[in-house]
C-alpha cells in the first residue's frame, strides 16, 4: 500500500513537472493551454492503470499505448534533466550575484521567454519520441546472438568447447503472442548449443492464459538437455503450474538441485523471491556435499545470488533478471541492487555472466540493451 501510494505521488509530481515545461511555460493562456492541460491530465491517469492494472489483466487494451507513454515519458525527463541542468547552474550563479551586490534580478523578457521554451519542448519531444521508437524497434526484432568465452580450470580436456545458450526473461504474455517464443526458439536453435539454461522469467500470465503462446518452446533442440529455473515473475502466477507445463515441454526443472553432464556439474536454485511464496532458493542444497574436482556452472536468476553461492565454490554463475538495464540510463539505478547489470562480472569470487534477457517487461521499449541469447564456451584452461 506505502509503495503504491509512493508510486501515485510520483505519477502527480512527474506530470505537474511535465505540463509545467512542456504546456504552461510554452502557451499564453487560452484554448491552447486547456487543450495541453487535458492530454497531461489524461496521460497521468493512465499510468495508474497502466502500472497497475495491465499488470494484473485488466485493461489489456492500455498496453501499448500506455506504456509507450511510460518510455516517452522517462525521455523526456531525461532529455529535459539534460537540456535545462545548464540554465539551473547559470541562473544559480547569477541570483547569487545579484545578491551580493545587491542589484534587483533582471526581468526576463516574456517572447524571449516563451520562445526558448517552445524550443526546448521541441527538441525534447522530438528526442524522446526517437529513442523510444528506435527502442521499439530493437525489443521487437529477434534477439541477438552474444559469445563468451569462459577458461575453467576444472573442466576435463574431453569437454573443452562445451556450448551454454543461455536465455532468461523471455517474459511471453497475453500481448506477444506464439511469434515471439517462436523467435527466441530459432535463435536458440541456430547456435546448435549442447545445453540451453532458461534462467527465469520465462512468462507473465497463467498457464490457462498464454500456455498455447508459450508451445513453441517445445521446438528447443541442445545435445544433453534444456533445463529451467524460476525467476520472479513465476511467483506472481501459480509457479507449480509452470514447472509441470516446462517439463511437458521437454524443459527439466532444477529446483535446488543438480545433475551431473559428463564431467560437469549443471545446478540450479529457485529465485531469490521464490522464499515470499514458500518456495526459497537452497544453495546447500543444490551446491553441498558435491565431489569439488568437478567444475559446477550455476543457474540462478538473480545475479545477487552469488552472493550466497561464494561458499560453495562456483565456477561461474549465469543469471538475468537486469535485463542489461532495458532502457539506459535505467541501468544506473538496476546496479544499486544487482552487483553485475549486463556481461561478465566477479561477485565475491564467483564468476558471474549476465544476459539481457530475451523479452522485455513493462515498455516493450530497449535502449542500449538489445535482446540476447547468450552463448558461453566451455574451455578447459
Amino acid at each position: 500500500m506505502i509503495f503504491n501510494t509512493l508510486v501515485v505521488i510520483s505519477i502527480v509530481v512527474i506530470h505537474w513537472y511535465l505540463w509545467k515545461r512542456l504546456v504552461h511555460n510554452t502557451t499564453h493562456p487560452g484554448l491552447p493551454r486547456r487543450i495541453g492541460t487535458a492530454i497531461v491530465i489524461a496521460l497521468g491517469i493512465s499510468m495508474p492503470m497502466t502500472l497497475f492494472g495491465v499488470r494484473d489483466g485488466y485493461f489489456p487494451w492500455l498496453y501499448w499505448p500506455g506504456y509507450i507513454w511510460v518510455a516517452v515519458m522517462f525521455y523526456l525527463l531525461v532529455t529535459l534533466t539534460i537540456v535545462e541542468t545548464p540554465r539551473w547552474i547559470r541562473w544559480a550563479i547569477t541570483r547569487r550575484s545579484k545578491t551580493r551586490t545587491q542589484e534587483a534580478p533582471e526581468k526576463p523578457d516574456e517572447e524571449r521567454r516563451l520562445l526558448l521554451a517552445r524550443g526546448t519542448a521541441i527538441f525534447a519531444g522530438l528526442t524522446a519520441a526517437s529513442i523510444t521508437g528506435y527502442g521499439v524497434k530493437t525489443a521487437a526484432g529477434p534477439p541477438r546472438i552474444n559469445r563468451f568465452h569462459m577458461p575453467m580450470t576444472k573442466l576435463p580436456r574431453r569437454m573443452d568447447g562445451i556450448r551454454l545458450a543461455v536465455v532468461s526473461d523471455i517474459h511471453i504474455g497475453p500481448t506477444t503472442g506464439a511469434e515471439h517464443a517462436r523467435r527466441v526458439t530459432q535463435v536458440i536453435n541456430s547456435v546448435n548449443a549442447d545445453i540451453v539454461c532458461v534462467v527465469g522469467d520465462l512468462v507473465d500470465g497463467t498457464v490457462a492464459q498464454i500456455g498455447p503462446f508459450v508451445a513453441p518452446l517445445a521446438g528447443i533442440q541442445s545435445r544433453k538437455g534444456t533445463y529451467f529455473v524460476t525467476g520472479n515473475h513465476e511467483y506472481y502466477t501459480d509457479y507449480t503450474e509452470w514447472i509441470d507445463e516446462v517439463a511437458e515441454f521437454g524443459m527439466r526443472p532444477l529446483r535446488n538441485e543438480r545433475v551431473e553432464l559428463d564431467g560437469l556439474d549443471l545446478a540450479g536454485v529457485n529465485d531469490l523471491d521464490g522464499e515470499m511464496y514458500g518456495d526459497p532458493a537452497d544453495f546447500a542444497l543444490a551446491l553441498g556435499n558435491r565431489d569439488m574436482t568437478r567444475p559446477v556452472v550455476l543457474m540462478a536468476h538473480q545475479p545477487v545470488a552469488a552472493e550466497e553461492a561464494a561458499p560453495y565454490g562456483v565456477d561461474l554463475q549465469v543469471s538475468g533478471h537486469t535485463h542489461g538495464g532495458q532502457m539506459v540510463p535505467f541501468n544506473l539505478l538496476v546496479r544499486l541492487s544487482q552487483p553485475v547489470v549486463s556481461g561478465f562480472g566477479n561477485v565475491d569470487g564467483v564468476p558471474v555472466f549476465v544476459t539481457n534477457g530475451a523479452g522485455s517487461w513493462g515498455p516493450p521499449v530497449r535502449v542500449g540493451a538489445p535482446p540476447q541469447v547468450t552463448v558461453i564456451e566451455l574451455r578447459s584452461a
